[in-house]
């Protein structure tokens, strides 16, 4: 694994934009727009690196399947922070239900310098995000920059296969509804949804799109309608879970779920188990299963325990998206509580690249891995200030 600098393509805001990443930019707090996507630079690996990382990569969704399996049989749902009787027994009845259910993909965040083992930091199993460019537009630059190089990127026919085998699995004789919230300023949801829309048409799927603001609830027949009154029977929504059993309509969400069986009259993709998978509490169940397993962190839910002294730690949320609420504790530092429940990890700073924290986002679809993307940050939290960084095999 090296980082290495490269001069990028003129006019690459309009070739990445025409290729589907229509927020090459980010504007920071200062107010300056700077590149999000950023081929100033790029990543190499070695073939034996990447083939290595696939194996952990799907160790790890093996592991947190089990985690997730060992969470449901002795009844912790409790530790997830999901305390409402019926909604975590609809989530283990999904869970038991897994294969009546479609379900796509995820995002394992993971540590890795190129010298020792690569150690999960998280697993982005609901609504990951970075699709489209991991995707599509590094791969066009790799062939341009790089022609009859490599990349570790099999995401859109992997895509494309998934929605062909799980099509069986999708109510007959409805489109498939894809939604994203109209509150996404920045347009990465929607944009996130539109190109996973495409795989999905490829796929030979009957397809719509839809605001989840605009979805509606029709009293008389108790179930959910776009606004032209048809029934929603199938939607993919890149919408987290604990904003859909918690908002206005949660009520109606959890009396109409369709968990597999003939139940239910709407079939939400992801499937309400990977509620189980998309929980921070999830890394200290995975140590208490797997303690000492070198691709994971020390993590644990009642405290930092002996990380205050030893190695530090980092306090994450169990539920948040792109660093939210992420603290960092060096050794010695005042303990301080939390206002909500967390999960403690040891720190393990983020690797350094000529002053660049860097960050593998290793995809999986289905139950295989399936391709990289990289981000780099300056500081020791990959937040929404991040970079994206293309990468190659050579």
């Amino acid at each position: 694994m090296e980082r290495r600098t490269i001069t990028p393509r003129p006019g690459w805001q309009q070739t990445v934009e025409e290729q589907g990443l229509i927020y090459p930019l980010t504007r920071h707090p200062d107010g300056e727009l700077r590149p999000y996507w950023d081929e100033s630079a790029y990543y190499v690996f070695s073939l034996p690196e990447v083939e290595a990382l696939e194996d952990v990569v799907e160790e790890l969704h093996t592991m947190c399947l089990a985690a997730a399996d060992h969470l449901v049989r002795e009844d912790r749902l409790a530790d997830l922070g999901i305390t409402d009787p019926r909604l975590a027994a609809l989530v283990a009845e999904a869970w038991r239900r897994r294969a009546e259910l479609p379900s796509l993909y995820g995002r394992f965040d993971l540590r890795y310098d190129g010298t020792g083992a690569a150690k999960l930091l998280e697993y982005n199993a609901d609504t990951p995000t970075s699709l489209v460019e991991a995707a599509s537009p590094q791969w066009f630059w790799m062939e341009e920059r790089f022609p009859g190089a490599d990349q570790w990127n099999s995401l859109h026919e992997r895509l494309v296969d998934a929605w062909r085998e799980q099509a069986r699995l999708l109510p007959p004789g409805s489109p498939l509804y894809f939604a994203h919230s109209a509150g996404d300023e920045l347009g990465e949801d929607l944009m996130t949804v539109a190109y996973l829309r495409e795989t999905a048409e490829q796929a030979g799927l009957a397809t719509d799109a839809i605001a989840v603001e605009d979805i509606g609830w029709d009293r008389l027949s108790r179930r959910f309608v776009d606004k032209r009154l048809r029934f929603i029977r199938s939607c993919f929504k890149l919408y987290p879970w604990e904003w859909l059993t918690t908002d206005r309509f949660a009520p109606y969400v959890l009396e109409t779920l369709d968990n597999g069986g003939g139940t239910g009259t709407t079939l939400w993709i992801e499937p309400a188990w990977k509620m189980l998978l998309s929980n921070k509490a999830l890394l200290a169940v995975l140590w208490e299963l797997y303690p000492g397993h070198p691709n994971l962190l020390p993590a644990y839910l009642d405290g930092p325990r002996e990380l205050a002294t030893t190695t530090g730690y980092v306090t994450k949320p169990l539920l948040g998206r792109e660093g939210a609420g992420v603290t960092v504790h060096e050794v010695g530092a005042p303990l301080s509580v939390p206002q909500e429940p967390c999960c403690y990890q040891e720190l393990a700073p983020l690797p350094d690249f000529d002053g660049n924290r860097v960050v593998l986002g290793a995809w999986v679809v289905g139950d295989e891995a399936a391709g990289l993307g990289i981000r780099e940050s300056a500081g020791l939290v990959t937040d929404e200030y991040a970079r994206f960084l293309p990468h190659v095999i050579l």
